[in-house]
């Protein structure tokens, strides 16, 4: 038996003895309009008020998302929460690649990341963990270990972070905390 494994981004196919072998597979379900429900999200989320209600024309905006390294969607979620926020002019909105520890990210990958519009049309900033001119140092935790966190988002007047909940092999789960303090 021949079966294709999800692996990469093509796949791999794999053969299998017909004896001793049950292929399971779940039931399709009706995927989620992805859009109607950021939309959503964005103009009734849960206990707050509407992004567009919070922030403000003078707001410098940092807006984290994350590298070429993560699933998410940014090239489809970022554009509607920039219409979302389309009152702040575009010059008050940075946006900040969540690296971490890796590696730049190159235009080419930026542009796959962002989408060309986005990337044309906003300013971008790449975390760099290792350029202290380009962090602030807020302290130490309680085991000692410096607290290091990028100047630019921290200057920002109000802060918006991206990202997703997939297994992490090292932190069991990315998501939460992540974008924020990804290293």
């Amino acid at each position: 038996m021949r079966i294709r494994v999800a692996y990469g981004e093509e796949g791999l196919w794999v053969e299998l003895p017909d004896a001793n072998t049950t292929i399971v597979e779940p039931c399709f379900v009706e995927g989620l309009d992805e859009e109607a429900a950021l939309w959503k999200a964005l103009r009734h989320p849960i206990d707050t008020s509407a992004l567009r209600d919070l922030v403000t024309p003078r707001n410098r905006v940092a807006i984290v998302f994350s590298d070429l390294t993560r699933p998410m969607p940014s090239d489809r979620v970022l554009p509607i929460l920039l219409e979302e926020i389309g009152h702040v002019p575009k010059e008050n909105i940075l946006l900040i690649n969540a690296l971490g520890t890796h590696r730049l990210n190159t235009r080419e990958e930026l542009t796959r990341i962002l989408g060309q519009e986005v990337m044309q049309n906003y300013r971008i900033a790449q975390h760099d963990c290792r350029d202290y001119e380009k962090l602030v140092y807020l302290g130490e935790t309680s085991y000692g270990h410096e607290i290091w966190v990028n100047k630019d988002y921290m200057e920002a007047d109000f802060k918006i972070l991206t990202g997703l909940i997939e297994p992490h092999f090292f932190a069991g789960f990315s998501g939460g905390p992540r974008p924020y303090c990804p290293a």
